[in-house]
């Protein structure tokens, strides 16, 4: 049996201009990154934005174990098999990070034949979306300091900015730190810390907005921090929400790649389910809704968290009504739910199994 990685790097990608031209997009309205890869530009989402949409189709999971339940290789291959049969297709996913990518989760771009590629792309810096957020997440935090530095007019409390610092990485020795450190000229000292970058309030912000202004309005409204005398302080009082916004100008536009089987796929956003609703962005989905007839897509985790949010907050604030629900449900998932150590799920144990069904209800 090969590899995940193998099955991807012997792949025989078409180039994406064929891929978008299967859902009626032009090149015109195509930004390429290489020859695989590519944003579609708002002038493509205005010439269709007026036609009915097609049927969206949302793939969960119960609850995830350490065993995997599949979403991402099953929402590939409802597409693909929809795609064979002649529908016009495109499934919508999240970015993987690149912190739990170099970790024990691997990548988040399917398994086995049920793939998008390019793979290495997809799961290292793709279009450079993370990169906006990073940078974007990281300026606003250097304001905040250099606002204090700089007589501090908005009487920030030191010990009350709730704005950290990000990257990209599972890096827990940075997650508490001092800074400011080394004298007068170097800021002043406190302690703040770093997350990872899909935990960016901004990535949320990025897979809910509709438009580019629309962000900027959101961006504005982040909380940073609390003055002396309690109130909030939230980023447009820095006066930063443009530039903020310009370093999200690409970011914001959908990404294009494909399946193994040549299936359309927009990638596009990465947010937490844990810390954020954990769905790829609103406007892929709405891109993906007007080009083509059935849509699939996937929400993070399982449906006790990624579909309810996926409901109650993608759903709502895009208007947005699934055709149908898939619940993936693994019979190995479904024995450890059972009680079934991890090391014994290959094995056959009915009672184990009997008992995980519980999950399913």
């Amino acid at each position: 049996m090969k590899t995940d990685v193998e099955i991807a790097q012997e792949a025989e990608m078409r180039p994406i201009q064929e891929i978008a031209a299967k859902l009626g997009i032009t090149e015109d309205e195509l930004e390429l990154y290489g020859k695989y890869k590519a944003k579609v530009t708002p002038e493509a989402y205005a010439r269709v934005k007026k036609q009915p949409n097609g049927k969206l189709i949302l793939v969960t999971a119960i609850n995830p174990t350490p065993a995997g339940e599949g979403k991402t290789t099953t929402s590939v291959g409802l597409a693909d098999a929809f795609h064979r049969l002649g529908k016009k297709t495109a499934v919508a996913l999240r970015e993987p990070s690149l912190g739990p990518c170099f970790g024990l989760k691997g990548g988040a771009a399917g398994g086995g034949y049920a793939q998008v590629v390019p793979m290495e792309d997809i799961n290292l810096h793709f279009t450079g979306d993370f990169h906006a957020i990073t940078t974007a997440h990281n300026l606003l935090a250097a304001v905040i300091d250099n606002h204090i530095q700089q007589g501090n007019a908005l009487d920030i409390d030191v010990r009350c900015i709730v704005w950290k610092r990000v990257l990209d990485l599972n890096d827990r020795a940075l997650r508490n730190v001092v800074i400011g450190l080394g004298g007068k000229a170097h800021g002043v000292p406190r302690e703040t810390g770093f997350d990872i970058t899909v935990a960016s309030e901004m990535m949320a912000i990025l897979c809910l907005s509709t438009s580019l202004m629309d962000m900027k309005r959101r961006l504005g409204e982040i909380l940073v921090a609390y003055s002396r005398d309690g109130r909030p302080i939230r980023a447009k009082e820095l006066g930063v929400t443009g530039a903020l916004t310009l370093l999200f100008k690409d970011a914001i536009k959908p990404n294009l790649v494909q399946t193994l089987e040549g299936t359309p796929a927009f990638v596009h956003g990465g947010p937490f389910a844990n810390i954020a609703h954990g769905c790829n962005s609103v406007m892929a989905t709405q891109y993906a809704l007007k080009f083509a007839d059935v849509v699939v897509t996937e929400a993070g985790f399982g449906a006790d968290l990624g579909a309810e949010k996926f409901l109650d907050i993608k759903c709502r604030f895009a208007g947005l009504k699934p055709d149908a629900v898939v619940i993936v449900a693994t019979v190995r998932a479904l024995k450890m739910h059972g009680g079934l150590p991890k090391d014994q799920l290959a094995t056959v144990d009915m009672a184990a199994l009997e008992k995980g069904l519980a999950n399913l209800t």
